[in-house]
């Protein structure tokens, strides 16, 4: 998730999609670093995406530092898309981009002057004249265009318990997708020797105690070596006062046994109708690590899809300053 963010280089280009009308490949937002031999992340792809870093490289050469073009995409660049995209481009260096990593626990705006003397700036908040949304283009009362670029953190935390074959495979899938990941497990051993930037590891005797204190919102996904102790991790989460996403690995078998034992110890029979499990989207029955790890992540995305579009406060807001001619 956000190659461009943790690239080594010494000096880049970050191209950023600025403004998008009609259709398009990406939206405002997206994001592709460049610089004279390789790319991190995307814009879209194709033709737009060639010229974007043909044009970065150029600038490179050139010691350019900024610049805004606009690509109608069918007239000029042959794509079936046909809407238009205006696409900034600075150049930034490894300070800069280590200090914007250090903001991913929380939202970060970028102001960025595309005309006039250089200035470019990070807040916590968005800068005055934006109200709600994403990324767009902004023009001050001098006519200076701006670039107003949210830097959102990852919305979503999941929860992952074990660290076993299927765990693993999960992990790898989610390290490109938009979450943060908490991966637990008792043996400390059972971790790679280095984990996705977006994924935190913790070595615990009491998981449960981990399940027990996890923020509100945080979804749950349990796949341990041990039944007993996926068991003791499922009463603890379907007790919890939040009902956050839960899934468990395992058959329908497992889930009647479950069922049956968690009724038993005081489990809300509701909480447990929206458990999980088997985990995995219908139609995908294979068992292998990186087919069910391919399943959890399109069931993952599917709820996180629900979950933003129920939540008013992460729906980009659909109005943009207009970005004029350049």
């Amino acid at each position: 998730m956000d190659d461009w963010l943790h690239a080594a280089v010494d000096t880049a280009v970050l191209v950023t999609v600025a403004f998008a009308e009609g259709s398009a490949p990406r939206e405002a937002g997206a994001r592709m670093l460049v610089d004279g031999s390789r790319q991190w992340d995307t814009i879209g792809g194709g033709h737009l995406e060639l010229r974007a870093v043909r044009i970065a490289r150029a600038m490179l050469d050139a010691g350019e530092e900024r610049r805004l073009e606009r690509f109608p995409l069918g007239p000029s660049l042959g794509q079936c898309c046909g809407g238009v995209v205006h696409l900034a481009f600075e150049r930034v260096d490894a300070g800069y981009l280590a200090a914007l990593a250090q903001q991913r626990g929380a939202d970060c705006w970028r102001l960025v002057a595309l005309d006039g003397a250089p200035e470019r700036t990070l807040h916590a908040q968005a800068p005055a004249g934006v109200h709600g949304g994403g990324t767009r283009l902004l023009r001050d009362a001098a006519g200076r265009r701006w670039l107003a670029d949210l830097v959102a953190a990852p919305r979503h935390h999941l929860m992952l318990f074990g660290a076993g074959h299927v765990g693993a495979a999960i992990v790898r899938v989610l390290a490109d997708l938009p979450c943060r990941v908490t991966w637990v497990d008792e043996r400390e051993d059972a971790f790679p020797s280095d984990a996705p930037p977006n994924v935190r590891v913790e070595a615990t005797d009491v998981p449960e105690a981990l399940a027990a204190r996890a923020p509100a919102g945080t979804g749950f996904l349990v796949m341990t070596h041990s039944h007993a102790l996926d068991q003791r991790l499922a009463e603890t989460i379907l007790k919890r006062a939040d009902p956050g996403w839960f899934g468990l690995i395992g058959s329908d078998t497992k889930r009647r046994q479950f069922e049956r034992r968690l009724l038993e110890r005081g489990v809300d029979r509701a909480r447990l109708d929206a458990m999980a499990c088997p985990v995995g989207v219908p139609g995908i029955d294979g068992k292998q690590p990186a087919v069910v790890a391919v399943a959890v992540a399109a069931q993952l995305l599917a709820v996180w899809e629900r979950e933003d579009a129920g939540d008013g406060a992460r729906v980009p807001d659909a109005s943009h300053e207009s970005p004029g001619r350049t």
